[in-house]
């Protein structure tokens, strides 16, 4: 694969080692117009871990899952507060190319969503479009190496032309990972995956989470709370727009120290 397309970001930008967290986010508050919707929510996400986002409907898992790649900007009633830190560089900072930013730290959506073309085009649309294959030789490989990743390639080899809406839910699923995958980011932002599938696809994408989580960073949304158990190495519960604890998953589901998190772990809401 060659090498990364993000030559805009800023001179000084510095990656640090590897016991560093991969975001720091600090009193982040945000608000649609006049409701804040988060309050203060301050976390460390580690690299080369999964993050899990637990809590109710509502609770705002989803909004702070796109403070993280800057999706809320698409809405321009969003005003945002506090510090969203990837690498020791802050993503709101006026000088950051969003655009660069978004492939740096992609995103994986609810429902799977192929765009109407081929396989093979699905893969190559962000390589194309961020310049970052040479010719179609690196093209084809970037293709090829993407889909292995996804645990997807050997399903599709023969059929790389193929319309992707023809895939099953779970290969749509596992193509959209694979889209994600192919800017080459340091970060998947997975908006419950899952959610849409069958139990024999859900596995098969919880192995690739597993899988994948040697090489990114990744953070899930998930109401599934056995999901989270199985993916993720830390968990965090959020509860009307606060982030009401966190910790490593074990810990966490065994022995949470707010009486909020109880609640909802043993089902009295959510």
């Amino acid at each position: 694969m060659v090498g990364s397309p993000f030559t805009s970001w800023p001179e000084d930008h510095v990656i640090t080692g590897n016991d560093k967290p991969k975001f720091s986010i600090e009193n982040l508050d945000l608000f649609y117009s006049e409701k804040q919707a988060l309050f203060r929510v301050t976390l460390d996400i580690p690299r080369n871990q999964v993050t899990a986002l637990i809590g109710p409907s509502g609770c705002g898992k989803s909004t702070f899952l796109r403070c993280l790649n800057r999706m809320n900007d698409l809405n321009p009633q969003v005003r945002i507060a506090g510090s969203v830190l990837l690498d020791g560089e802050n993503i709101y900072d006026k000088n950051i190319d969003v655009v660069h930013l978004r492939a740096r730290v992609g995103m994986v959506f609810q429902k799977p969503n192929p765009f109407p073309k081929s396989i093979y085009d699905n893969i190559a649309y962000g390589p194309r479009i961020h310049s970052i294959a040479r010719n179609r030789h690196d093209l084809d490989a970037i293709v090829i190496d993407s889909l292995q990743k996804a645990g997807l390639y050997s399903e599709v080899a023969e059929n790389l032309d193929a319309p992707a809406t023809r895939l099953s839910g779970g290969q749509q699923q596992r193509l959209c990972i694979a889209r994600a995958i192919a800017v080459n980011p340091e970060v998947i932002l997975m908006d419950e995956p899952c959610s849409a599938l069958d139990p024999i696809a859900t596995a098969t994408v919880e192995e690739l989470i597993d899988e994948l989580r040697k090489n990114y960073t990744i953070v899930i949304v998930t109401h599934n709370m056995q999901q989270a158990g199985r993916v993720a190495q830390k968990t965090a519960f959020f509860h009307s727009g606060e982030l009401v604890e966190s910790g490593d998953t074990g810990e966490f589901f065994t022995d949470p120290k707010d009486s909020r998190t109880q609640g909802y772990l043993t089902g009295r809401y959510g």
